[in-house]
């Protein structure tokens, strides 16, 4: 039987076909996974590595201490989803009729299956995602109350927030009429229908902010990625839309231990619903440790293209200007990274297609020669392990060529790309009962004993 936050927004049955074989195939991984999850569940004492002195203190970074079947990030190859990398993802999944790019909806299907989706498969659950998109009009109303100079992520999250209302998730566990083996379920629920949510929400909020509440209306003739870009209205170059398909795509999933997908998750072991759980992602997101960067990279590209002047940079130029920036203390951002140890292959696929789009514009220009100057002044510092590109190095130079130039917004396009990633994470964790996270934190008095051996 429905529940009655579907049936108030207009969800009927025929609905629920594609997320029924959505969930079946979840199913059948899990089903197939089961043996080898209970193999390694067996050898629970097995030592898979040292925690060093350097790991507790520096953020816990680079404990293998946490499962993430979705993607894995690898030093060499860059992330992959599923085993698939970025070049084969967006060679594989299926594709809005005369796009070159691999859908973001394609990629949902293969985080949470492991298999790359069909052409009809994505096709429904595009049709899926649009039927659940229309946003209460409780929660239009509180966005449009919101005082126009508050920053986009904290509108988001509290729209997020605001949504929680519809969670089936929450009403299933609140009743009490729920068992362990079923209750994932109510969670695949909830991330599709934030999911489909959270675009039009995203776009609502840009135009509330930018463009005095002139909305955009949407296109459910077009994909998901393709029908947000058409909601916020900066552009009406089809190619515009291809590089929103582009970028939701490629940051979509990012592994279990970025600061977004791991607060997600920590939140959703306790049983928060996905409404509860990923507005404590986009939370951690608007940090300008994690999110900010691809308008920090943008503003500094600006500022430098500012302070060399008229004509195209040269290497001498950008290496100087790079020394100058480094000795006075500040960071060049969109360089290195704290896994890869090569280019970043999402960098990579951004560059050719700004390469192919509008290989003439300035700052496109300035970013192929800070690919040439910036690596050999980080490398001979000695203090750099990755001194190459990173994503933000461009994300946010393609955005502003197609009229988003509205720095402040760009972690919200993120959230809306990662909320993919999280959610697919979240449901599999569900399914696959992960328990409540809980690390063992100790003070510097036990470090100390630990190091003398005592």
């Amino acid at each position: 039987m429905l529940s009655k936050a579907c049936q108030r927004m207009g969800f009927g049955r025929r609905h629920f076909s594609i997320v029924n074989e959505l969930k079946g195939e979840i199913n059948a991984w899990v089903d197939s996974a089961t043996p080898q999850f209970k193999s390694l569940k067996s050898q629970g004492d097995k030592v898979i590595g040292e925690v060093t002195v350097g790991m507790a203190m520096g953020g816990m970074r680079g404990i293998p201490g946490m499962l993430t079947e979705t993607s894995y990030l690898d030093a060499h190859a860059g992330i992959e989803y599923r085993g698939h990398d970025l070049n084969a993802c967006n060679e594989k999944l299926p594709k809005y009729p005369g796009s070159d790019i691999g859908l973001p909806e394609g990629a949902f299907w293969l985080l949470l299956t492991g298999n790359i989706p069909s052409q009809d498969q994505v096709t429904a659950l595009t049709a899926e995602l649009h039927s659940r998109s229309e946003l209460p009009a409780y929660v239009t109303s509180l966005i449009d109350s919101l005082p126009k100079d508050m920053h986009a992520m904290t509108q988001l999250s509290i729209g997020i927030l605001a949504l929680q209302k519809e969670s089936q998730f929450h009403q299933i566990y609140s009743s009490g009429k729920w068992d362990k083996l079923t209750l994932w379920e109510y969670a695949l629920e909830d991330s599709v229908t934030l999911m489909a949510m959270i675009s039009p929400l995203a776009a609502r909020i840009f135009r509330n902010v930018y463009f005095n509440g002139e909305h955009v209306a949407k296109d459910t003739n077009l994909d998901w990625a393709a029908n947000y870009g058409q909601m916020l209205g900066v552009s009406k170059d089809p190619d515009f839309l291809e590089m929103t398909r582009l970028y939701l795509m490629l940051h979509a999933d990012h592994e279990g231990g970025n600061v977004s997908a791991h607060a997600t998750h920590v939140v959703g072991s306790a049983l928060s619903d996905p409404f509860l759980s990923y507005s404590a992602g986009v939370n951690g997101l608007a940090g300008p440790l994690h999110g900010l960067a691809n308008q920090e990279c943008l503003r500094w590209l600006r500022n430098t293209k500012k302070e060399l002047g008229a004509g195209d940079p040269t290497v001498e130029q950008v290496t100087e200007f790079a020394k100058a920036t480094l000795a006075s203390g500040r960071v060049v951002p969109g360089f290195g990274h704290g896994v890869l140890r090569v280019t970043d292959p999402r960098y990579t696929i951004q560059h050719a297609f700004a390469a192919k789009k509008f290989p003439n514009d300035e700052l496109f220009k300035l970013a192929n020669v800070c690919y040439q100057a910036i690596p050999p002044v980080l490398e001979a510092t000695g203090k750099v392990k990755n001194p190459w590109p990173n994503v933000d190095a461009l994300s946010g130079t393609c955005m502003q060529y197609y009229g988003l130039t509205q720095e402040d917004y760009y972690t919200v396009v993120f959230a809306v790309s990662r909320s993919i990633g999280c959610l697919a994470q979240l449901t599999l964790s569900r399914r696959m009962g992960l328990p409540i996270e809980r690390v063992k934190s100790v003070d510097m008095n036990w470090l100390e004993k630990k190091i003398a051996g005592k």
